[in-house]
């Protein structure tokens, strides 16, 4: 994985369509795993005004659902995309549900994982709820903690940071623009 980087992955989108990552390349882009049934889903509101806001300067998002955090994201990829796009207007790009820990876990959360382990910022008191409702999931150092775990990648397609899932899209903004 060493000699990897952001854009040698390709997944595939809500549709089922592979996406080379190369499309990416000198875009700042953020990737979220997310759920639609989580207490973190009106975080796709702010993940919306951000793109709006900085989609023409370079920033992409890109939206991997996972239902490994209390089966919270259980409808196929499509109606993911079609609840996400109706009722929280998102315009960007929403891929296949994957896993982000384990022995099934997508390579591309594999890689991202390794180059960030762990999580910057949280609030004191949402990490603890989150803590509780992750109790007696079996984690592994550096792990996918919770649904809403953000990664910022730079132009060069470098991992920048890792944000924790109570990090709201608001909080990293500057982080953001800083990268644009």
């Amino acid at each position: 994985m060493d000699n990897m980087n952001i854009y040698d992955f390709t997944l595939n989108d809500a549709q089922g369509d592979p996406v080379s990552l190369s499309v990416y390349r000198g875009k700042v882009l953020l990737i979220v795993n997310t759920a639609t049934r989580c207490g973190l889903t009106p975080q796709y509101t702010a993940l919306q005004q951000l793109y709006e806001r900085y989609n023409g300067q370079g920033l992409e998002i890109l939206d991997f659902p996972c239902n490994q955090f209390r089966g919270q994201a259980p409808e196929s990829s499509r109606e993911i995309a079609s609840v996400c796009q109706t009722k929280f207007g998102t315009a960007f790009k929403i891929f296949d549900k994957i896993d982000v820990n384990g022995a099934s876990a997508s390579p591309l959360y594999a890689y991202l994982k390794a180059q960030q382990p762990q999580d910057r910022g949280g609030h004191m008191l949402k990490e603890a709820v989150l803590r509780l409702a992750a109790w007696g999931s079996k984690h592994q150092a550096g792990d996918i903690r919770w649904n809403f775990t953000k990664f910022l990648i730079n132009r060069q397609g470098e991992v920048a940071a890792r944000f924790a899932p109570s990090v709201t899209p608001e909080e990293i903004e500057n982080d953001i623009k800083k990268l644009l």
